[in-house]
C-alpha cells in the first residue's frame, strides 16, 4: 500500500484515500505482461482483444511492451439490468471487426471480478473456432469470484475494496488516474462530486 496520492494528479486525486498500486507498479508489472506473451506468442501473429471502455488503457500499455507483430480488435458489452448482470446475462453493442477462426486469441481484460460477464464473452468467443484463447487481466479480484475463469497472464489482486484509476471507474470518472486507489466513502456514499 502506498500513501494518500498528492495533488499534481489533479482535483480528481482528493478523492482517494489510499493508493493501492501506484503508477510505476502498474507499468513494471505490464512491462513483465508484455515480455511473457512476446515470448510465448513469437510466430504466431496473435490477435488481441479487449471489451471497451474499461480496458483502453491496459491495452494501450501493454501494446507498447509486446515486440512482435499483433493485431488488435474491440469489443463492446451492456448489461440489461443490474439483475442480469448479476446472472451473466450481457449484450453485445460492438462485436470484432477481424475473424477469429483458427486465430491466436489473447482477451486482455482490465479487471475481473465474478467472471459472469467474462465467461459470457469467453463462450461466444469459442463458438467462433480460435487456434488458442487465453486471458490476459491487470487486476483480479478472486473474492468476487463467482465462476472459476482460466487466467494464464496476471497482474495484480486487488481488494475486496471500492477502487478506482486506471481504466477502473466510478460514474464514469477517475479511469484516467494513473495508480490504482481506494475511493474515499463519502463519493461512494453520494455526498460528493
Amino acid at each position: 500500500m502506498c500513501p494518500k496520492p498528492d495533488l499534481s494528479y489533479g482535483e480528481l486525486a482528493a478523492d482517494i484515500s489510499e493508493i493501492i498500486y501506484s503508477e510505476t507498479d502498474i507499468q513494471e508489472r505490464i512491462a513483465e505482461l508484455g515480455k511473457d506473451l512476446s515470448q510465448d506468442y513469437r510466430g504466431l501473429n496473435p490477435l488481441m482483444v479487449g471489451v471497451l471502455k474499461g480496458v483502453l488503457f491496459f491495452m494501450a500499455d501493454l501494446l507498447r511492451r509486446v515486440t512482435i507483430p499483433v493485431e488488435v480488435d474491440f469489443m463492446a458489452v451492456s448489461s440489461y439490468s443490474s439483475e442480469a448482470r448479476n446472472q451473466g446475462y450481457v449484450r453485445l453493442e460492438k462485436d470484432l471487426e477481424i475473424p477469429i477462426q483458427n486465430r491466436h486469441i489473447v482477451f486482455v481484460e482490465d479487471v475481473i471480478d465474478t467472471g459472469l460477464t467474462l465467461n459470457y464473452i469467453l463462450k461466444n468467443l469459442r463458438t467462433r473456432q480460435p487456434a488458442s484463447l487465453e486471458v490476459c487481466v491487470l487486476f483480479d479480484k478472486p473474492t468476487k469470484r463467482l465462476i472459476d475463469i482460466p487466467i494464464k497472464y496476471k497482474g495484480f489482486n486487488l481488494p475486496d475494496q471500492f477502487v478506482v484509476g486506471y481504466g477502473l471507474d466510478y460514474r464514469e470518472k477517475y479511469r484516467n488516474l494513473p495508480f490504482v486507489g481506494l475511493l474515499n466513502a463519502k463519493i461512494l456514499q453520494g455526498n460528493a462530486r
